[in-house]
């Protein structure tokens, strides 16, 4: 039996002792920093910020010049051939547009290269000059990417433009800064040609498809030179230009803001402060190399993007473009029976914001449903296991386990981004805990969650890949230091215990110059201290763990106090609600003169209809179903059952919902093309539905029937354990005043495990004096205000 006995053990010791020494792994350390006081963060493993990984390069030319030199023969830019379009009508009768799309046809890294250089060529034979400005305004291709590099070869600052903007922000944008030049698709070419009269300065536009629709060319007239991308090519290979190369300093990139408080602010990019993310990031992933393949779909006008298709070059793999409406096999334009661009790529590591990987993540759980039966419960089975092992579990899916549910199981759902996937980076917005764990487990692949923000070039931290806790974004990325002020007025202070909070400021040479001909807002949330550092001040509120990691627990902007005291923080709530299998979209709206907030739902169309049918409701279409009582009451019961899970406070759960069929898109206007509420906006379109849902009070709701509120929350504060688990430890000591373990972990709302022992919960004043004569309960707190991600607001 010997042998058998250790096979057991020694497998469950090292899983163990990893787990115990990955619980205490420091991933940032304090740092003594300039400027304004606080508490400061940099990465464990860089003592100082990284600002290249590449030895002699400090410009976003020199890397690729070095790039397409270094990897000449290898594939660096691929993109599917269109084979046809067709047009197919639903049963309601609208039409939607289905692609059938081929292989991918691919450029290697000289051809890329002698593109680059020839169109560089070719925009200076135009008449661009090295002091006008480019604007890019297309959908993420590999022309784009062409087009970018082109222009920095000839040190020209490119303005980079959502395809979805608006004809006011488009006009604001290109005005403002007096491009003359435009690179764009025939679909935004129209878009031009719809405004030409408001615009003041441009005098060239660069199709980048080949047929120019000639309503363009009549409207062009005599104002622009409007030419394809592959004529100015041509003109720059039959008369090369010498290369006019950019200093680190330079302005690379005015980039400007999807928009989402009011038009959108153009933030000026060196080359320096470009190089230093994708330095850092480099760093941080494992074993990025010339193996590795990215599937790029995001707007290459985000900076995450951007970033992302400035690391592959540099690392010597390949770039697959595809789009968010073709991206699996069952995409909204893939032709039923055709491949998705992920399933023909098949590709290694790529980018997604939330928004997306909460899609996946639903629409493997549709069709787990509606397998019902063996599979659903092998699926449930399987999942539960892996999570159990996620959560430090030892005897969880571990080993041998893993790899049989990952062949029986979820080999399938792998198989939907083309089964080879081993990093995801998320950026962009907060990722929901249910989701990482999800995409975790199913896909196989750890998902790093990256915090940042167009003025740092998407640089501010990033979680390692061997850290699977939820909720927080990781250490400070080695390019950055990140700083908590104390913002006071809204009780956040860098003194706070157990872990310090504020106004989260990130420092570095990522931090970006400025916003363009805007001194005004630049020199508000932009300082440089004495030492020469440029912070921003982000106006988000964060809080440090003891290993040195980031939790964003709040937003300045976002905080609303209702009429009788009690601060919500709308963009926490609903990060909570969208979890709900019926909400696509969801925006909560608190009126500081009523004592409860509401929201505007938009009801995920699938979910809802399937809901429908299987309870025998007859509806004619969606917009129908969206207004019956019955589905109104199905809804709201899962948003407040999402919201009793996260332990929201009566007050923050909507007391009344406004029911929405239409999806909101960017070319809505309703959201960002980074798929961010603009909030103003959506509070302007739907102000009669607002006013109608605060008209009268809310009648006895499901969200009335919480605890009583005689149990409200207190801290606890604890003798240190030694010999288990803190929360361990407090959930014992909890139960063995309210009689059982299920009530005492009902009742707690967090165990603070990183510092000083202690707890938070909610208890009547009958509890807590009990409690209070407990061994090792050493103080009793009242808490003050609301809980923010599993930590208390104090």
């Amino acid at each position: 039996m010997g042998p058998y006995v250790a096979g057991v053990l020694v497998p469950l010791v090292v899983t163990i002792l990893l787990q115990n020494r990955r619980s205490r792994k420091k991933r940032g350390l304090p740092v003594d920093v300039g400027g304004e006081p606080g508490y400061a963060i940099r990465n464990r493993r860089f003592s100082a910020p990284v600002e290249t990984a590449w030895e002699g390069i400090t410009t976003l030319a020199e890397l690729f010049d070095y790039s397409c030199k270094k990897y000449y023969h290898k594939k660096l830019l691929g993109t599917r051939k269109l084979l046809s379009r067709e047009m197919e009508i639903s049963a309601d009768g609208r039409s939607f547009e289905k692609l059938h799309l081929g292989e991918y046809e691919w450029l290697s890294y000289g051809q890329a290269f002698e593109i680059v250089c020839n169109f560089s060529s070719g925009l200076a034979l135009l008449g661009h000059r090295r002091e006008e400005r480019v604007a890019i305004f297309a959908d993420t291709c590999e022309e784009w990417l062409m087009a970018l590099q082109s222009c920095f070869r000839r040190n020209v600052t490119v303005v980079t433009i959502y395809a979805s903007l608006g004809e006011e922000a488009l006009c604001y944008s290109l005005n403002q800064t007096e491009v003359t030049t435009v690179i764009c698709g025939q679909k935004e070419l129209k878009k031009l040609v719809d405004i030409s009269g408001q615009l003041d300065t441009i005098k060239r536009v660069i199709c980048m498809d080949n047929e120019i629709p000639s309503s363009a060319v009549v409207a062009a007239g005599s104002n622009w030179v409007l030419t394809t991308f592959s004529e100015v090519e041509t003109l720059g290979r039959e008369s090369p230009v010498d290369p006019d190369l950019p200093l680190a300093a330079d302005i690379a990139v005015i980039m400007y803001t999807s928009g989402s408080t009011g038009l959108p602010k153009g933030v000026m990019m060196t080359h320096r402060n470009v190089l230093a993310t994708a330095s850092a990031v480099l760093t941080i992933v494992p074993g990025l190399g010339s193996k590795d393949v990215y599937l790029a779909y995001l707007p290459l006008a985000h900076i995450l993007e951007l970033a992302a298709e400035t690391i592959v070059p540099g690392i010597g793999g390949s770039i697959g473009y595809g789009s968010p409406l073709t991206l699996t096999d069952t995409s909204n334009k893939i032709k039923k029976g055709t491949k998705g661009d992920a399933s023909v790529l098949r590709p290694t590591v790529m980018a997604a914001v939330p928004a997306i990987l909460d899609r996946v993540r639903d629409g493997v759980r549709k069709k787990v449903d509606a397998a019902g039966g063996l599979s659903k419960k092998l699926f449930d089975l399987a999942y539960s296991r892996r999570l159990s092992a996620i959560n430090g579990n030892w005897l969880g899916a571990w080993g041998l386990e893993r790899h049989l549910w990952n062949i029986l199981v979820f080999k399938k759902v792998q198989a939907i981004l083309g089964g080879r996937i081993r990093f995801i980076l998320s950026g962009g917005a907060p990722l929901s805990g249910d989701t990482q764990r999800f995409i975790n487990i199913c896909l196989g692949a750890p998902i790093g969650q990256g915090y940042g923000l167009t003025e740092t070039c998407a640089g501010g931290t990033f979680s390692d890949y061997d850290d699977t806790s939820v909720g927080r974004v990781g250490p400070p990325l080695p390019c950055s230091y990140i700083k908590l002020i104390d913002w006071a007025e809204g009780g956040y202070l860098t003194s706070d215990s157990p872990m310090p909070r504020g106004e989260i400021v990130i420092g570095g040479p990522n931090v970006t110059v400025g916003y363009f001909k805007n001194e005004e807002k630049t020199k508000e949330v932009y300082k440089v201290d004495g030492r020469g550092m440029s912070w921003f001040y982000t106006g988000d509120i964060g809080q440090f763990h003891a290993d040195g990691c980031l939790e964003i627990i709040d937003r300045k902007k976002d905080i609303v106090k209702l009429q009788h005291g009690e601060y919500v923080s709308l963009g926490k709530v609903e990060a909570v609600l969208v979890v709900s299998p019926y909400v696509d979209n969801v925006m909560l709206h608190a009126d500081p003169f009523h004592s409860y907030c509401v929201a505007v739902v938009v009801a995920a169309q699938a979910a809802v209809e399937d809901w429908a049918r299987k309870h025998g409701i007859n509806f004619g279409d969606f917009q129908e179903l969206c207004q019956k009582e019955e589905t109104i009451n199905e809804v709201y019961a899962s948003l407040v059952k999402a919201a009793r899970a996260a332990r929201l406070e009566k007050f923050e759960i909507p007391a009344k919902i406004k029911l929405l069929a239409v999806a909101w898109t960017p070319e809505s206007g309703l959201v960002t093309a980074a798929l961010k509420l603009k909030r103003d906006v959506i509070k302007k379109a739907f102000s009669h539905e607002l006013a109608q849902l605060y008209s009268s009070p809310p009648t006895k709701s499901m969200a009335d029937s919480q605890p009583s509120t005689e149990a409200k929350v207190y801290i606890v504060y604890t003798e240190k354990p030694e010999d288990q688990e803190p929360e361990e430890y407090h959930i014992k000591t909890l139960a063995s005043v309210l009689g059982s373990e299920e009530a005492a972990k009902e009742a707690l709302i967090y165990s603070y495990k990183h510092a000083a022992s202690g707890f938070s919960a909610k208890l009547t004043p009958e509890q807590v004096s009990e409690l209070s004569k407990k061994p090792g309960v050493l103080q009793i707190v009242p808490s003050r205000t609301l809980h923010l991600h599993g930590t208390e607001r104090m």
